[in-house]
């Protein structure tokens, strides 16, 4: 049975797990640590896709005295074959381990319970479920791309407190704070992509890379149903230092989708419905290409798009203390509004803070 030194020992590998954040996609964050009489022997966490696993690293680390002891980790051993290393559980089990703390079960459909139960087969205890909440949590985008083939969707936007993003005439630098737009770089680290409309790209001509942290830059998405985007744009001409992906039309002009291609660039043309490209076929494709963390820092357009397909799975507004007081400056959220308060985007779990002079909203959308 799980006792407060288990609970102590998984908070300690759930904070191992996240120094892999933004490093380990599609595979998820894990850290694991390899106790025996209360002395931790060996601790680990997954630092990238294609290299050891956080269970392999500890367990090399404690070496001959893993024999007897507790292996813990956030999530449940890996089991499979079809990846670039070897199984964990084929290494816990020639170590010696004698027992396994896990916070939760892999989603993944090759892993699911087939980890603990090849455990189990080789005689070692398997306690589950400890800090689960905070398992779950941190591997959200793993979790839900591994239930439905979807990427996790948190849109961003910086607002001021009537709701609008830009001036009638586009100008939206600065609305929010440095602190703000500090926290927007991390975001970036952090997600698999970065997804605006071609609105966004005629008007602020973004590079939507890391400004100020060092790291790996997003892959790059537009929302370009007319293939409308500048050969100059800054999208197009940065493509050798941060990958752009776009989503077209099947209208779209041939010449100008190998002209793109030529420079790097990736074009996808979709079938539109109802004047507009589905954001569900997006999301289907994205993530086939392994994509689990989407970012969607849009204009209003794309915003309002993806809150009316119930595709955005949390939400971080920046709400600056300013307002341009008319209905012409551009809203978080266009289009065509819902009819109806029971169909209204709803919040929950909410959460306030000051970033700065700014006010940040963060919340999950109820489904």
């Amino acid at each position: 049975m799980p006792d407060s030194t288990d609970a102590r020992y998984m908070k300690q590998a759930i904070r191992l797990a996240r120094r892999g954040r933004g490093k380990t996609s599609p595979n998820p964050m894990v850290g694991a640590l390899v106790v025996k009489n209360g002395e931790v022997l060996g601790e680990a966490y997954h630092h990238e896709a294609g290299k050891p696993h956080a269970e392999v690293l500890a367990l090399a680390k404690a070496g001959k005295g893993a024999k007897g002891a507790t292996l813990y980790t956030n999530l449940e051993p890996c089991c499979h074959t079809e990846k670039r290393t070897p199984p964990c559980t084929d290494a816990i089990i020639g170590s010696g381990i004698r027992r396994v703390v896990a916070a939760i079960k892999d989603p993944n459909p090759r892993v699911l319970g087939k980890g603990v139960d090849k455990l189990l087969w080789a005689g070692i205890e398997v306690v589950e479920g400890l800090c689960a909440a905070e398992a779950e949590a941190l591997n959200a985008a793993y979790i839900k791309h591994a239930r439905t083939g979807h990427p996790l969707v948190i849109l961003k936007a910086a607002m001021t407190l009537d709701g609008r993003i830009a001036t009638a005439s586009g100008e939206s630098q600065w609305i929010s704070g440095k602190r703000a737009r500090l926290e927007v770089d991390r975001m970036r680290a952090y997600a698999d992509a970065v997804l605006v409309g071609i609105g966004t790209v005629l008007a602020d001509n973004p590079m939507l890379t890391l400004r100020r942290l060092k790291g790996k830059n997003p892959l790059r998405i537009v929302i370009d149903p007319q293939l409308k985007i500048p050969l100059q744009s800054n999208l197009v001409t940065t493509v050798s230092s941060a990958g752009t992906l776009i989503y077209t039309t099947l209208k779209a002009p041939s010449k100008k989708i190998k002209q793109l291609q030529e420079k790097g660039l990736q074009v996808v043309a979709l079938t539109m419905q109802k004047g507009s490209i589905p954001f569900e076929h997006v999301l289907d494709d994205l993530g086939k290409r392994g994509i689990m963390n989407l970012l969607i820092e849009g204009g209003g357009g794309v915003n309002g798009i993806a809150l009316r397909s119930k595709s955005v799975d949390r939400v971080i507004f920046y709400i600056a203390p300013k307002m341009l007081c008319g209905d012409d400056a551009i809203s978080v959220a266009s289009g065509k509004a819902l009819k109806m308060l029971s169909d209204a985007v709803i919040l929950e779990e909410l959460k306030w803070r000051q970033v700065g002079e700014d006010l940040c909203l963060e919340g999950r959308i109820r489904r």
